[in-house]
Parts: structure tokens; C-alpha cells; sequence
């Protein structure tokens, strides 16, 4: 029987694998690792990040979204979520951006439109 055709977007389990890899990796570097959630309860927002104590939530909409332009919006999160000024900032997006195309199968080209 053949499967059933992949979804045009990103999917939840998209989501779900990518806000974990994220999140850990965050965390991995002594930073917070945020929360994720979809979509933003903001009507007509991308992304909308909540503080809770230490930690963080931040939402992304991924319904008619391309996938680079979701994982770009879960990176900033996370260097929002951490109140990071370059170059510090700068580092982390490269090194979670890096960890993102190995894990996700992110091209170069893709990250760049995002």
C-alpha cells in the first residue's frame, strides 16, 4: 500500500523534533532552554515569546509557512528567550542553524531565504 503523500509544510512532529533539538542544544550551552508551542495565541503574528521566570515560551505559527522561515523564528527565540547581544548572539544562531540543517536536512540555500 503506498503511503500517504508528505504535507506542502512543516508538520507538528516537525515542530516537535525540531523545538527538542533546539531546546537541548540551548540548554547543552548553559542557556534556557525554551518552550515551544504553536501556533501564537496572537492572531496574524509569525512568532510571539512569553516569559515565565527563568524560562520562556515562545510560539510560531507554521500553517502556510515555509519550514526554513519556522526554524529561523524557533533560532531567534531562543537568543530572545536569552536576552543575547552580538557577537554572542551572532555565534549561537550559527551553531543552532548547524545543528538544524544536520538534523533536519536543512539545505544552505534554504537557510539563507530564511
Amino acid at each position: 500500500m503506498p503511503s500517504a503523500p508528505r504535507p506542502a509544510g512543516p508538520t507538528s512532529a516537525d515542530f516537535a523534533s525540531a523545538a527538542r533539538l533546539l531546546s537541548a542544544e540551548a540548554r547543552r550551552m548553559g542557556l534556557v532552554g525554551p518552550s515551544f508551542r504553536c501556533p501564537p495565541r496572537l492572531v496574524g503574528v509569525d512568532r510571539t515569546i512569553r516569559r515565565r521566570g527563568e524560562g520562556a515560551i515562545v510560539s510560531v505559527r507554521l500553517k502556510g509557512r515555509p519550514w526554513p522561515a519556522v526554524v529561523a523564528d524557533m533560532i531567534e527565540g531562543v537568543v530572545v528567550a536569552n536576552r543575547l547581544d552580538p557577537p554572542r548572539s551572532d555565534r549561537l544562531r550559527s551553531e543552532l542553524w548547524e545543528r538544524a540543517e544536520s538534523a533536519t536536512g536543512l539545505s544552505e540555500p534554504e537557510r539563507r531565504v530564511a
